[in-house]
């Protein structure tokens, strides 16, 4: 059983950078592994994700680069960094996984989900 929890939220500034980490229990190494986000009355959307042996990282088109994701498959950890935060960032973030080759940008292409973790970005 695979478990994911999400670290690092907080309220910061436009502006600002804030790093966000998921780590996994229940041996994640050969899964393809996801961040989304929600934000208030909206879907989850894709943010970015990568799969179990390196390939990618894929982000969604409207990051304009600012996000940055990593993982390190001896620690089971996921890396979101958020460079250059905007208010329309805010949402709570979640981690998924799932035993998949490739990254797939939607919510149901994933079996696993962390609790999230809030990011508001004050303007």
């Amino acid at each position: 059983q695979v478990q994911l929890a999400e670290s690092g939220g907080g309220s910061v500034q436009a502006g600002d950078s804030l790093t966000l980490s998921c780590a996994a229990t229940g041996s994640t190494v050969r899964y393809t592994m996801a961040w989304f986000r929600q934000a208030p009355g909206k879907e989850r959307i894709f943010v970015g994700g990568i799969s179990w042996d390196g390939n990618g990282p894929n982000y969604a088109d409207s990051l304009s680069g600012r996000f940055e994701i990593s993982r390190d498959n001896n620690k089971e950890t996921l890396v979101l960094q958020m460079n250059s935060l905007k208010p329309e960032d805010t949402a709570v973030y979640y981690c998924a996984a799932d035993f998949r080759v490739r990254v797939a940008t939607g919510p149901k292409d994933y079996d696993y989900w962390g609790q999230g973790t809030q990011v508001t970005v004050s303007s």
